[in-house]
Formats: C-alpha cells, sequence, structure tokens
C-alpha cells in the first residue's frame, strides 16, 4: 500500500501531523492478558459487589418482577448488537420493533404519539418542557415534591435555552394549587409534575392540569409507568406531554443504567418530539412496512429549527420495555401495580404502629412513603445491612430521621415483617 501510494515508510504516509503531537515511545500500558486472566480479574472484581436479598428502596429506580422471556429476547445478538438506523427503511426489523414499543407507549399515556426514546426519566422531563416552548412564553413551573434529580436536570436544560425554572413548595407533601394559580402568568410556557411524587403520594393531577390551561400554558407529566396501570391516563388529566423514567419496565437495577426516558404527547405536538417517530405503511407491492415518519433533530435539519440535540434512541432498552409489555399485557400490569400498592400500604401501617414511628404525609400513596423513626436513619440502615437488607433512603442524611421506603411485588409478607421487627428492635434501645 505504501509503495502504491509514492511513500517509503508509515512515518512518511503521516509526515503531515505535527511533530508535537507524534508519539515517539510506546504508550505505557501493561501487556495484554489471556481470556483466563481477564475472567478471573473481573470474577474478583465482581465479588466486591454486594447484592441485597431484600429491597425496601425505590427513590427513582425500582426493583420489580420480569419475566424470564424479555432477558431470553432482548439479550439475543440481533438485537444487542444492532445500531441507529442510518438507512433506515433497510433495517424493517429495528423499525418494527421501535414502531410496537410506541404504540405500547401510547396506549400506557392514552396520548397520540410517542417518540423511540430519550437517554432517561430525568432527560425525558426536561426536553418535555423544552416542547412546549412559545414566543414570549420563557418561564416554566415545577414543584418541589418532584425527583430532585430531575429538577437539577430540567434546570441545567432550561438554563442553556434562556429559560427560567420557578420552583414552587408543596403543600402537605402535594402540590399545592393555590401556590400555582398565583405563579401562573402569561409568560410561563409549561408546568411540570410527577405522579405519583418523589414522596410516592398520588396528586390531583386532573385539577393541576386544569389550572395550567386556564392560564395558556401547556402540562407537562411525569409518570411511573407501572402506576399508570391503575391510576388515570396523562390524557384523562388532561396532559400535553407524558414522560417519564421506562426503567420499570423490564429493565434490571442495572447499578444505575442504561435506562429509558419515555415521553408522548397530543397530536398538534407531535412536530416537537425529539428523537424519532417510527410509523406504519404498505411498500410497492402492497405489505406492511415500517417508515422513520419524523426526526425532529439536529443532524436531518437546521440546527437553529430543531427543537433538541438528543442521538440515541436507546433502542435496546425501548425494546427490552416493549417486550416486558407484550409479556405482562394489561392484566398484569394492572396485577404488578395492585400489588405494590396493597403490600406499601401494609407496610406503611405496621411501620406507623410500631412506637416512635409515624408517616409524615397522610393520604393515599402508590408504593412509596415517608417515616420519620425515633433514631437517626443511619442507625436504621447499618442495623437492616446486617440482616442482607436495603432499606429506604434516608431523605436528609444519615444523621436525619426521614426515610423514603419503596415497597413492590417482589417483597413479600414475611420480608415485611422482618423489618417492622428489626425497627421495633431499633426503636427499643
Amino acid at each position: 500500500m505504501l509503495s502504491l501510494l509514492g511513500r517509503g515508510s508509515v512515518r512518511e504516509l503521516f509526515s503531515h501531523i505535527p511533530h508535537a503531537a507524534v508519539l515517539e515511545d510506546p504508550l505505557d500500558l501493561p501487556e495484554g492478558m489471556s481470556e483466563l486472566e481477564v475472567r478471573r480479574m473481573m470474577e474478583a472484581m465482581a465479588s466486591r459487589s454486594h447484592v441485597f436479598q431484600t429491597v425496601f428502596r425505590g427513590a427513582g429506580a425500582y426493583r420489580h418482577y420480569i419475566p424470564s422471556v424479555v432477558k431470553h429476547i432482548s439479550s439475543k445478538e440481533d438485537y444487542v448488537t444492532a445500531y441507529t438506523p442510518y438507512q433506515a427503511e433497510l433495517n424493517q426489523g429495528i423499525l418494527q420493533g421501535i414502531f410496537e414499543y410506541q404504540t405500547m407507549i401510547c396506549e400506557l399515556t392514552g396520548l397520540d404519539a410517542s417518540n423511540a426514546s430519550v437517554y432517561d426519566g430525568a432527560t425525558a422531563a426536561a426536553e418535555g418542557l423544552l416542547m412546549c416552548r412559545e414566543k414570549g412564553r420563557d418561564r416554566a413551573i415545577a414543584f418541589d415534591n418532584a425527583d430532585p434529580q430531575t429538577i437539577r436536570v430540567i434546570r441545567t436544560y432550561l438554563e442553556a435555552v434562556g429559560m427560567e425554572l420557578i420552583l414552587l413548595p408543596h403543600k402537605e407533601g402535594r402540590a399545592d394549587p393555590e401556590a400555582l394559580s398565583a405563579a401562573l402568568d402569561h409568560a410561563v410556557a409549561a408546568v411540570y409534575l410527577q405522579q405519583p411524587n418523589y414522596f410516592g403520594l398520588i396528586e390531583d393531577a386532573g385539577a393541576i392540569g386544569a389550572i395550567a390551561h386556564g392560564a395558556g400554558a401547556r402540562y407537562v407529566m411525569g409518570c411511573n409507568p407501572i402506576a399508570l396501570a391503575v391510576l388515570r391516563s396523562p390524557r384523562e388529566c388532561g396532559a400535553d406531554v407524558a414522560v417519564g423514567e421506562g426503567q420499570p419496565l423490564g429493565i434490571p437495577l442495572g447499578f444505575g443504567g442504561p435506562y429509558l426516558g419515555f415521553m408522548a404527547c397530543r397530536a398538534p405536538m407531535i412536530r416537537k418530539l425529539p428523537g424519532r417517530i417510527v410509523g406504519e405503511s404498505t411498500d410497492g407491492q402492497g405489505r406492511r412496512a415500517f417508515v422513520l415518519t419524523l426526526q425532529a433533530r439536529e443532524q436531518h435539519i437546521r440546527r437553529e429549527k430543531a427543537g433538541s440535540s438528543i442521538c440515541s434512541n436507546q433502542a435496546l432498552c425501548a425494546l427490552t420495555a416493549a417486550v416486558y409489555m407484550s409479556a405482562m399485557g394489561p392484566s398484569g400490569l394492572r396485577e404488578a401495580a395492585r400489588q405494590c400498592m396493597a403490600k406499601a400500604a401494609h407496610a406503611a401501617g405496621r411501620i406507623a404502629g410500631i412506637k416512635g414511628y409515624r408517616r409524615v404525609f397522610s393520604g393515599p400513596f402508590f408504593h412509596e412513603f415517608i417515616t420519620e423513626g425515633p433514631v437517626p436513619a443511619g442507625l436504621i440502615l447499618e442495623r437492616l445491612e446486617r440482616e442482607n437488607i436495603l432499606g429506604g433512603y434516608p431523605l436528609d442524611g444519615e444523621e436525619g430521621r426521614r426515610i423514603l421506603w419503596c415497597v413492590t411485588e417482589m417483597n413479600t409478607k414475611e420480608e415485611i415483617g422482618t423489618l417492622v421487627r428489626i425497627l421495633e428492635e431499633v426503636a427499643a434501645v
């Protein structure tokens, strides 16, 4: 090849590279290892990780039952190695997988269109608010009982485009309609509400949506997808955009990722959805076919016209969610949600019955609730860890006394009994 190019050496081939940027000596890297050596090293590293047998923690990432078929299908080489469909219509399998996922998200939210998707729930919330931008409206409203990580991501996104985030205080754990009415004006583009909220409480989402629309603002709902099986849908609550973390839909906790941000909207806002929208059509012979209907991103239209710079459709995570929803079906999702609610209510009642413990906020909740105990949270969590139990999330640090607990269908009555016993023992010390 060098002779064909008229060069005498590799150094001469790259002679245009500045001398200061040329590596004169080999990189100081260790020698390569054999497959067996690599396996032993990885197993040694993995052995340092502790996987709890029992989990009572949520706070944005949740442990649910995942049918074995989900991993069996989503781990097939065809799906794991697939990449972005640059020549879209040649990738009918990828497009159909995305189409089926989008269809199920629309059925779950009751809205008209879904994208194919964004990085995580926090990103989805921020992108959902950006969809609501209008000339003359440069503010967005959220409540401080939303996930703190989501609020931080929203603030970062809005600052980048010159929008202001107004954070309203909650009232006894829930969004305050009066505070919202007082804060709304002609400059507010959108209102964001998390349902259920970060404290686990179920909001009056319909009332918040009506107030937002009354002031001409858009309404964005952040939703737990499992809770949507039993709660009123975003469409029924008046939402213009529904977003959320898709991890509960068959994606394991995985030490923090990768996760999946789902988004759906009403028909008038379809052109503002980031990412991709896959549609169904027919080919020249009348056969069912799938096409990329819309790609409102900077790689496909002029940068100043783009609504988003999202460059991934999280296709493997979206496929996993689609397989999970297919395997569970509507009745399975409802049963999972019902078990979450019933077991969480049982656990909350048992804990509140222990001397020195109380629920911080009253009223209906889904599968999370906050308690305040007689001793610092750190002491409780340390005691639970000794019995291979991951306790709730300490809201005020380990020295505080408020703990956010989560109970899902994975928790048994015996596990709840063990939790209550340990809390009683800690309180008696």
